[in-house]
């Protein structure tokens, strides 16, 4: 990911984010309200999926302890 210049994904945003916190005694959350993930049941087009609900609140936040 270091060679990329934008992010194009959620996964290389949490990646970096992540990356750059590393090492800095850092805590990282986030925040989603009545979070719904569909869940594959195994990789390939053809996959079957789950839904996932959570009906409530999902923090997560960030905070940089090297300071």
């Amino acid at each position: 990911m270091a060679d990329k210049e934008h992010t194009t994904t959620w996964p290389e945003l949490a990646i970096g984010l992540y990356d750059k916190l590393t090492g800095r005694n850092a805590e990282i959350t986030y925040e989603m309200d009545n979070l719904e993930v569909w869940v594959p049941s195994g990789t390939g087009e053809n996959a079957s999926h789950a839904q996932w609900k959570l009906n409530g609140t999902l923090r997560i936040r960030t905070r940089d302890g090297a300071g």
